[in-house]
């Protein structure tokens, strides 16, 4: 995928992921728990002396760099805080990516007390979060060709409970720059969202073509 971004050795890639990766999953938790957390008031107080005192350990040095990167040997977009995949943000759920031969892709991820809207189901528009980006990786091709999001149609069977669900994504056809594709989330019972959208090429992607 010729994207204009910085490009990152294979070796830093796994080095950083390595390092940062426990941090998330831990920051992660961390939400999670004081979502859910009913300890009394002086816990509390001395919870968020500890998390301050470590949020400014990590503030003491911060970097103004991009937080995307191209991996060089992939040639994949390396989105480090993308709210839905990012290694190091911990709003996402994370989703894993799994692409089979036939050009569909699939993700299984479980979604907490974090990701709520009505009471134990997932906010509507965590649900967009997650069609938007795995309808993007199907009409990208696994992200090897610059296509981003036109519209998004959504279509809400049913309330998507909190816990362990799966999203499929493929693409219907495509039109010159355009790609037309479709997606749903399931849990156990079946579909609970579906989504269609069209991804297009950026002007810059078509002029370096």
């Amino acid at each position: 995928m010729s994207v204009p971004f910085e490009v990152i050795s294979a070796d830093e890639h796994d080095r950083l992921q390595e390092l940062y990766g426990p941090l998330t999953a831990a920051v992660r938790k961390l939400v999670d728990a004081s979502i859910r957390t009913s300890v009394d008031d002086e816990t509390v107080r001395a919870a968020v002396a500890s998390i301050e005192a470590v949020t400014a350990s990590l503030d003491r040095r911060q970097h103004d760099g991009p937080r995307t990167l191209r991996h060089e040997i992939t040639g994949r977009p390396v989105a480090w805080a993308d709210p839905a995949i990012g290694w190091r943000n911990a709003i996402a759920p994370p989703l894993q990516i799994q692409h089979t031969e036939t050009g569909r892709c699939w993700t299984e991820f479980t979604l907490g007390a974090a990701y709520e809207g009505p009471p134990n189901r997932v906010h509507g528009g965590i649900c967009a979060l997650v069609l938007d980006h795995l309808l993007g990786e199907a009409a990208s091709e696994g992200l090897t060709i610059p296509r981003f999001t036109g519209t998004l149609t959504l279509k809400y069977l049913r309330g998507t409970p909190l816990g362990p669900l799966r999203a499929e994504a493929w693409v219907d056809r495509t039109e010159g720059f355009k790609a037309f594709a479709r997606g749903r989330i399931l849990d156990a019972e079946g579909v609970t969202v579906e989504a269609e959208g069209i991804f297009v090429m950026p002007a810059w992607a078509r002029e370096a073509g």
